[in-house]
């Protein structure tokens, strides 16, 4: 029938008119930015580098393997590999990322470099005040900006991150696994007793 799907958008546009008089969350206007609607977990706005511990450049998870550099589709982040090694927050010497920028006028938080991140490096803020008074150079986040601790990614994605870190903790576990076994004496083998020599038969 023609004119249906004008009905049934007519439909849905007189059931929120009238359900804006009716229901409670409606009623309330949001008095923003000195008021701010709570935000589920599952939001995502933008990328920011995990640390662990306290220190962000000792602590930081992120051993610049590029992947996520290839892997974004409008090729925002930009990378450049350290020369040297340095300790990590667990003390093994790993690749840092001497600079680590991303562009915020190009990135479309596709979540992509979260997706392909091996080393659950890098996740999705919720923070969604980005804009800039200046234009280019202030555009640019810097891996000082980005970095961001294991417990703030606790309080914004409670769930997600204990996941992560109980993945973590599984892998950390299977590599000193294999390391203790491998360390452990072998035990002596057991002695044989002697076989007493044949007798001839006549």
């Amino acid at each position: 029938m023609i004119g249906t799907g004008i009905l049934k958008g007519m439909a849905v546009t007189l059931r929120n008119f009238a359900g804006s008089y009716f229901e409670k969350d409606r009623l309330i206007t949001v008095q923003y930015p000195e008021e701010r609607s709570p935000l589920p977990e599952n939001y995502r706005n933008f990328p920011f580098l995990i640390f662990d511990g306290n220190d962000p450049n000792a602590g930081l998870r992120c051993v610049a393997c590029q992947i996520c550099e290839k892997e974004c589709p409008p090729q925002c982040i930009y990378i450049t590999k350290s020369k040297d090694k340095k300790p990590d927050y667990i003390g093994k010497p790993q690749f840092y990322p001497a600079t680590f920028d991303i562009d915020i006028s190009v990135c479309m938080s596709c979540q992509i470099c979260v997706e392909v991140c091996p080393f659950e490096a890098i996740k999705m803020d919720k923070v969604y005040e980005l804009s800039r008074r200046e234009r280019f150079d202030a555009l640019l986040m810097r891996k000082s900006d980005l970095a961001k601790s294991n417990d703030y990614y606790h309080r914004i994605h409670p769930r997600e991150a204990a996941e992560v870190d109980a993945t973590l903790a599984a892998a950390a576990a299977a590599k000193k696994k294999p390391a203790t076994s491998a360390a452990a004496p072998a035990a002596p083998a057991a002695p044989v007793a002697p076989v007493p020599p044949a007798t001839p038969q006549a």
